[in-house]
């Protein structure tokens, strides 16, 4: 079963590449609204609190992440610095990490407050509805945070994503359970798809599963991908 995914993964990936830069339609219009001028104290509160799952279980996951020193790490939707601040650990001065968000308020707060923690191998890039904007060939390892549903246009995201890691990149997502029944009313709501539609849609932009860590998380799923090299 994983083999047939995989490789329909790798050969559905050339077919689709077209389709992936031609999207034109965001698949939920508004959903980032909330996200042109933030205010960071009220996300902190939100995000930075133990009873949010991938909070108190934050060194848990950036150590299923398998970051080693010298790496570069691009946490993609970073929002107010919480993985940013525990990769740029791991990966140590030699390494770098990308903190990536579409709100320059975000963005603003992690580079304060980087600097006066004296971590210097962090550096934010502001991104677009459509693309990451970071360089091709750049990244090992992508983390991406109860963000992918906030993806307007995802197979144009994930096909710069695609991009940006170098041969072999991992990509490693975390986005919340949206079960019929046992998910609660705010993520059946708010979180436009479960985790089929979205593994579908990372897989066909170039994209293996390698493993999925089903022990760790309750609320969420935490999933391993790696990247595929384009069929010619």
């Amino acid at each position: 079963m994983q083999r047939s995914v995989m490789a329909s993964a790798i050969l559905g990936f050339s077919v689709l590449s077209s389709s992936i830069l031609a999207q034109e339609k965001s698949v939920r219009p508004g959903v980032n609204d909330s996200f042109r001028d933030p205010k960071v104290s009220e996300f902190q509160e939100k995000f930075e609190i133990e009873s949010r799952e991938v909070f108190s279980k934050r060194k848990e996951i950036v150590e299923g992440c398998k970051v080693a020193p010298g790496m570069t790490v691009a946490d993609v939707g970073a929002g107010t610095g919480i993985f940013t601040r525990l990769f740029s650990e791991a990966v140590d001065p030699k390494g770098q990490v990308f903190a990536v968000d579409i709100a320059s308020n975000f963005l603003e707060h992690i580079n304060s407050t980087n600097r006066e923690a004296g971590r210097k191998n962090v550096q934010t890039v502001q991104c677009t509805p459509d693309s990451t904007k970071l360089e091709p060939a750049t990244v090992d390892v992508a983390y991406i945070c109860d963000t992918y549903h906030h993806f307007e246009f995802p197979f144009k995201t994930m096909s710069s994503l695609h991009a940006a890691l170098k041969p072999g990149g991992r990509l490693f997502l975390v986005d919340f359970k949206r079960v019929e029944g046992e998910s609660t009313d705010w993520t059946m709501k708010h979180v436009r798809a479960g985790q089929e539609v979205f593994e579908a849609e990372i897989l066909s932009c170039g994209f293996k599963k390698v493993r999925e860590h089903s022990d760790l998380l309750k609320e969420n799923y935490f999933i391993e991908f790696e990247r595929v090299e384009p069929t010619k």
